[in-house]
């Protein structure tokens, strides 16, 4: 696995819950040490052992041959993920671990006046460690105890045994504090490397000149990067137009008035409002109600279904759910052949970011083009396989 010289990367390397200080360590050791930790992250990532029944690994619901999502079924049309115990279904989707590595901490942006980054729909974990330490203790996930019971499972691997104390120390796995960290720093560091973020889309290598686009490609990525005509840059670009290593998104929250999923809901009995960013323990602004997380756009075609809920099944009911809001004629929604259902939360709707001209049929299948080219190399074959 090639090493990934992000900034991330480069500051979760000093800690090495060893004592050992950067002046101490070479920059061949730091890189060594970073490669023994991705080596027992992706064991740990893909261990079942690890969730109370033994039948769930992260790479469960971030599947690596799913664009890193819960491709699994689950009597729900893949529209949340499944627990461990077998009838525990959760109320989100699982955000696609691709990419992720990108999103900065979690933090309040004062000049834009908005909160940004951080991981999970409501940015409650700042780092990819600490998203990675959330479903082995969460009950409808992974089902573990306790931080103890999950290290006593570790300690079950003899390969995990010496692993953990040749890269963190010889007592590491005699604190379960500093263990349980240790674990969940060796997952991110194996979410730190290429295969979650390869940047080899066929506009990767349109960008390098490998790749010419259709007229039809062409014309969705005019529409996607003009300002005047929608406002899909608005939050779904962190660079310049055209940029190498464009991760699709700004990391800030928005209220785009999804409506509930009520497909989801009547299996998993939930009856409350899904507050988004205001559920993040960090969050009281009551503003904030119903934002969710900007998602990535690498992969979007084939990661369906679409939303923080699931709601929409087809890439193309998305972007017609966005062109309503300046559309007048748009008011059906193609997939269930109904108006569009009311928004679960209306207060709090990004009416500004969501300004646009409005949209022929021509201009959405071109938008829908466009996002097909941000699919992995490795992921096309899905793009036929999806049609």
């Amino acid at each position: 696995m090639k090493y990934l010289k992000t900034a991330t990367t480069a500051v979760a390397t000093l800690i090495l819950f060893v004592g050992c200080s950067n002046q101490e360590l070479s920059k061949e050791d730091l890189v060594k040490k970073t490669k023994q930790k991705e080596a027992l992250g992706q064991a740990l990532f893909f261990d079942k052992n690890l969730s109370k029944n033994r039948t769930q690994s992260c790479s469960t619901c971030h599947n690596p041959e799913a664009g890193f999502t819960d491709n699994r079924d689950n009597g729900i049309s893949k529209m949340a993920s499944l627990g461990d115990d077998g009838k525990s279904l959760g109320d989100r989707q699982a955000p696609s671990a691709a990419y992720a590595m990108f999103s900065p901490e979690f933090h309040y942006d004062k000049q834009k006046k908005k909160y940004i980054g951080g991981q999970f729909w409501d940015g409650r974990e700042s780092s990819l460690a600490g998203q990675a330490g959330g479903p082995p203790l969460n009950p409808i996930e992974m089902g573990m105890g306790s931080k103890k019971e999950v290290i006593q499972r570790l300690k079950e691997n003899p390969y995990y045994i010496q692993a953990f104390k040749d890269i963190y120390g010889e007592d590491i796995l005699k604190n379960i504090d500093k263990a349980y960290l240790a674990m969940t720093d060796s997952i991110e560091k194996f979410e730190q490397t290429e295969q979650f973020a390869p940047f080899d889309s066929k506009y990767d290598r349109y960008l390098k000149g490998e790749y010419d686009l259709t007229p039809l490609e062409d014309l969705g990525r005019s529409l996607f990067f003009s300002q005047a005509n929608n406002s899909c840059a608005t939050c779904h670009l962190s660079k310049k137009e055209d940029s190498l290593g464009e991760t699709f998104t700004n990391y800030e929250y928005h209220n785009i008035g999804t409506p509930i999923n009520h497909k989801l809901r009547a299996v998993n009995g939930v009856k409350d409002i899904d507050k988004g960013l205001l559920a993040n323990p960090n969050v009281s602004d009551k503003t904030q109600i119903g934002k969710h997380k900007v998602p990535t756009l690498r992969n979007v075609a084939v990661t369906a279904p679409y939303m923080h809920n699931g709601v929409f099944k087809d890439l193309r009911t998305v972007v017609e759910f966005y062109d309503k809001y300046n559309n007048e004629n748009r008011t059906i929604n193609p997939e269930t052949k109904k108006p569009w259902d009311e928004p679960e939360v209306k207060e709090t709707i990004s009416l500004d970011e969501l300004k646009a001209k409005k949209q022929n049929d021509r201009k959405i299948d071109a938008l829908v083009a466009f996002m097909k080219l941000l699919t992995d190399k490795r992921y096309e074959h899905l793009l036929e396989e999806n049609k």
